[in-house]
Parts: structure tokens; sequence; C-alpha cells
């Protein structure tokens, strides 16, 4: 797969994150989300390009002005990536670093991510 292409994909991904108006989600969502991609994270389980960008939407809301930012390049094989990224407040404080595993499909979107939240547990 092309590199530059699956960056861009992943640049419109979190750029939707960022988004507050629904409209502009939407469409950035339909250049990068498969229609039935699936994202998981440890608090919800969405199935398809709507719920996601309805999801986005509510996270938004409930926490107005942050943003998510990138805080390592994308690492590719295959058709897999992962990337760290991490909550930005409005008053610039930051969140965990957290990680998102994804695949791409054959189109170039996006069809599934899988975050984990803050760093890794410690060995028993």
């Amino acid at each position: 797969m092309d590199k530059s292409a699956i960056t861009k994909t992943l640049t419109q991904y979190m750029a939707a994150w960022n988004e507050p108006d629904d409209t502009a989600r939407r469409a950035l969502l339909a250049q990068c989300w498969s229609d039935s991609g699936i994202y998981l994270d440890p608090n919800v389980l969405l199935a398809g390009r709507d719920a996601l960008a309805t999801k986005i939407g509510e996270v938004l809301a409930s926490r107005p002005g942050a943003r998510l930012e990138f805080m390592s390049g994308i690492d590719i094989h295959h058709n897999m990536i992962r990337f760290l990224w991490r909550l930005v407040r409005p008053d610039g404080t930051c969140g965990d670093t957290s990680i998102d595993f994804g695949e791409i499909g054959p189109d170039g979107r996006l069809v599934r991510i899988v975050g984990f939240f803050g760093p890794a547990p410690p060995l028993p």
C-alpha cells in the first residue's frame, strides 16, 4: 500500500475527530472511513460511518475546545497501521498518550480502529 496515501487517510481521520461541524466531519469520514468500518475502544464498539460520526460529535460536545493530536508517526506494514495520540485540553494541558491500531481496506479507507487509552499495564 502507498504510505503517503495511508498517511493522508490517517490525517483525515484525525481531522474528523477535531471537526466540530457535523457536515464537515461526515465529509472527512467519507474520504477516510469505510461505510461499514468498526471502531472499538475501552468504552464503545461502533459499526458504520454514521455511528462513528455521531460518536465523535458526542465526544466533542462533552469536551469543548479539546483536540486530539498525533504523538508519533504512523507505523505501517501491509495494510495495518498504528500510531500514538493524545488529548489536548483548551488550557494546553494534555491527557494520557494513547495508541490506536487499524486496518486499511482495499479502497484505501479505514475498515477498523482499535484504541487503547493510557499506558500499557505493568507486569504482574
